[in-house]
Order: C-alpha cells, then structure tokens, then sequence
C-alpha cells in the first residue's frame, strides 16, 4: 500500500468512484462552504462615523401673546382694577369730591350740578374699587366725603360756627337728592357684590 501512494502521479487526486463529497477535503486556497448566508444583524447601526448618539434637535418656541406683559412691577396682571382698603376708600372719596366741588365753586360759584355728578361718579368708582372685606367703607365714605366739601366750599353769608352749622344743614336739605342717589348707587353696588361673592364660595 506505500508503495502505491509513492508511485501516485502528482496532481490532483481523483475522487473515490462513490461520488460522496462529505470526505472530500478542502484544498488550502477554498474557504469553507456554509450551508447559507450569515443571519443579518438586528442591531441597528449607529449613525455617526464616532457612534455617538445624535443630540436632540432644539425646539422652536414662539412668543406667546402677553407672555411679556405678564408681570406689571412685580405682580402678575390679572385684568381685575386695583382694590381699595377702607383708609383708601376714605381718602380717595375726600380728595375725588373736594376737587368736584372745588372745579365748580370755581367755574359756577356755587355747588350745583356739577358737584352733584361729581359725586355720583365718585360712589360709583368706590363701590366698584374697594375689597370685599371692606365693602361697607363705600357707602359710608361718600357722605362724609360730600358733608367735608359742604363745609369747606359752600358759600357762606357770615361767619361763625353756628352759620357755619346753618350754612351745612341748608346745604344737605337742598342737595339730598345727589346725595342719597350717590349713596343709594355705592349701597346697590356693594349689595350685588357682596352677594354675587357669597354665590361663588357656596358653589365651590
């Protein structure tokens, strides 16, 4: 048998006359055949030539209507008008209705019509401005408001305290009607607020 493998012509081998390919051997310059092509990779691949992740794209913000005027001096704007406290509600219906019935002690010599407008415009905005904890500073307020400009701008005949006294009593009898129509409008208006605000809490 050695001397048969010796004598073998060189060059490649013949196959055995069984034709089974499972013993033959691969020469040195084939690679190995596989049964199928390699199984894909289910991992993605990175995108980047470092394989860093990509970072986020940045959002568009718009500017929103208002969103600069959201804050008017350090508090935040509501759209509601500014509440007035009971000291306020006092000194402002003092200097509002000193400075009507001054304009027409000026213009007319007299407290008239004006003074009397005046006044309504005055309980209006006090009923509408005060808090809700001090709703009975308005119409308490307009009156004392209105007899403070009686006595200092009225016309007077004489002096002394008692015409002084006179001249106010007179001044009220003939000006009752701006003065309980202004202080009627701060009660009706206090009234409705203080009501609507109990509404509110009760349906919370």
């Amino acid at each position: 048998m050695e001397q048969s493998i010796r004598t073998q012509p060189p060059g490649p081998r013949r196959r055995p006359p069984n034709g089974a390919a499972a013993a033959a051997v691969p020469g040195p310059g084939r690679a190995p055949e596989t049964a199928g092509p390699a199984p894909a990779s289910r991992l993605r691949p990175v995108a980047g030539p470092s394989g860093a992740a990509r970072p986020p794209a940045p959002r568009l913000r718009l500017p929103l209507r208002g969103r600069a005027d959201e804050q008017l001096y350090g508090r935040r704007r509501t759209g509601r008008p500014t509440r007035l406290t009971a000291v306020g509600t006092g000194v402002l219906a003092v200097l509002a209705t000193l400075a009507v019935a001054g304009v027409d002690r000026l213009l007319f010599d007299d407290l008239g019509w004006l003074f009397g407008l005046g006044y309504l415009v005055v309980c209006f905005q006090l009923a509408v401005r005060v808090r809700y904890v001090d709703l009975l500073a308005a119409p308490i307020s307009g009156p004392i408001a209105f007899a403070l400009a009686l006595l200092l701008l009225a016309p007077v005949a004489s002096s002394g305290v008692t015409a002084q006294v006179v001249s106010l009593a007179t001044g009220l009898a003939l000006r009752a009607g701006w003065l309980f129509s202004g202080t009627g409008l701060a009660a009706l208006i206090v009234l409705a607020r203080f009501i609507a605000q109990r509404r509110i809490q009760r349906s919370r």
